[in-house]
């Protein structure tokens, strides 16, 4: 077994599996394109105007520029607004065993602790920056497996990966042992242990908890390079949660990392993946649906979002965005915007939605796994129903290459201009090489987004 402390500081790009290698640089791009969109919407230009109202950086102080804008803020801040602004737009990467997200919360405190580097004229190579990211993303999975496997309730996201922001700065910072040791504690005590079925029951902007994990991993770090003590972090040095971090350095969790299609929760998606494939094998349109069926797992069934209000409840449901596929044949940014709400014919079929739960989806959710089959009722008579499947983008049935570069240029290139967006994911296909600087940085994520008609 690797010990933590060497997980963390000797972790090299170069040893990594090109498996890891390759959803790391993947992770990026996926994480860059879903920012994008997000400093469009209300919930993202919200959480910015707090941060610069709020979270300045003094003129002493350690400073971070916000994401695809440019203006000085704290660390802590950048992070905060970086992870509400990624969170605002429910497409990026995530890994269902551990029911959550580590690039919403990794992502923005790795480049908040880069730019901290920066202004001290320190700022890591491409290579280190990818594996920097890959042990906060290793380290938050670990730390959210633990988590869930030793406490009752069901917590966001933002719990766990706020223990592997703090392992990120810890490298980056490169604290001592013991500073890191207590940064792990106190990101691990102060990351926000919020009820994930309150947001999915009454969806609001709070969304995954990573808008405050990220920022409270980011702070348990210069805390604990200030003195502050927080140690031990139990989900890592508990007995009960040893067993998770046996095979750390041999066995790697980011491999179980997967993407979205759409922007929406993951377990709407192999419903809306099923009766997408109804509509496209029978050709049908949505005037001949009568009524929809959904059978999944229990907590999918939670999701409900018949007749959403606000895009927090659109993106927290299931009836909803199915319908918006039955409509429309696509969910992509247009699909989750003010307008979406007012479509008669999604608002027809969704009401029209009945969902169902199956004993053998909810056994297999408990495994991680995300099951639906839907059965469309036509005006005819005729019921037509899926085989039953779980979302495109898990690692058994991937998102390619191909299919990823394509969904960054949808979500980046409105905001950012075909020429920047490819800008940036030449860029990131060259992060891993020996000679990778992030230079590009100040061009490419930091200079203000204009939106094109």
């Amino acid at each position: 077994m690797t010990s933590l402390h060497d997980f963390v500081f000797t972790t090299r790009f170069e040893d990594l599996p090109a498996a890891i290698q390759r959803i790391m640089e993947r992770s990026v791009l996926d994480t860059l394109g879903v920012a994008a969109v997000g400093t469009t919407n209300a919930m993202g230009r919200t959480i910015t105007d707090y941060v610069r109202a709020h979270h300045c950086a003094g003129p002493d102080s350690p400073t971070a520029r916000l994401l695809f804008d440019g203006r000085p803020v704290s660390p802590e801040g950048a992070a905060l607004a970086g992870a509400y602004t990624i969170d605002s737009i429910d497409a990026h990467d995530g890994h269902s065993p551990v029911k959550g997200h580590a690039g919403s919360g990794i992502f923005p405190a790795l480049l908040a602790f880069v730019e901290v580097l920066r202004g001290q004229g320190k700022a890591p190579s491409g290579p280190d920056f990818l594996a920097a990211m890959a042990v906060g993303y290793e380290v938050a999975y670990r730390a959210g497996l633990a988590l869930h496997a030793t406490t009752p309730d069901y917590h966001t996201s933002g719990a766990w990966t706020a223990v592997g922001a703090a392992a990120v700065g810890a490298r980056l910072l490169a604290l001592s042992p013991e500073e890191m040791r207590h940064a792990i504690g106190i990101a691990e005590y102060n990351g926000p242990r919020s009820q994930m079925m309150r947001c999915i029951d009454h969806p609001s902007n709070l969304r995954d908890g990573v808008g405050w994990g990220s920022p409270t991993g980011v702070a348990a770090v210069f805390m604990a390079r200030h003195g502050f003590t927080g140690a031990p972090a139990i989900t890592v040095e508990g007995e009960e949660a040893a067993g998770f971090w046996s095979d750390l350095g041999s066995r790697w969790e980011i491999g179980n990392t997967h993407y979205k299609r759409y922007p929406v929760c993951r377990w709407a998606h192999p419903a809306i993946d099923a009766a997408r494939d109804l509509m496209t094998e029978y050709n049908l349109t949505s005037a001949q649906i009568e009524s929809v069926r959904i059978t999944t797992f229990h907590n999918a069934t939670r999701l409900a979002g018949y007749d959403p209000h606000n895009l927090d409840e659109l993106s927290y449901g299931i009836a909803y965005p199915t319908a918006t596929m039955i409509v429309r044949g696509e969910i992509g940014v247009a699909e989750v915007s003010s307008e979406v709400l007012e479509d008669p014919e999604i608002r027809r079929i969704s009401l029209a939605t009945k969902l169902l739960e199956n004993d053998d989806y909810n056994a297999r959710a408990l495994r991680g796994e995300r099951w639906a089959d839907v059965t469309l009722l036509l005006t005819d008579g005729r019921e037509l129903r899926s085989d039953p499947r779980t979302p495109k983008g898990d690692p058994d049935d991937p998102l390619s290459d191909a299919e990823i570069s394509e969904k960054f240029h949808r979500f980046a290139a409105p905001l950012l201009g075909k020429e920047r967006a490819a800008g940036i994911e030449n860029q990131v296909a060259e992060l891993g090489g020996k000679t990778s600087r992030l230079t590009w940085f100040d061009e490419l994520l930091y200079a203000p987004a204009n939106p094109i008609a």
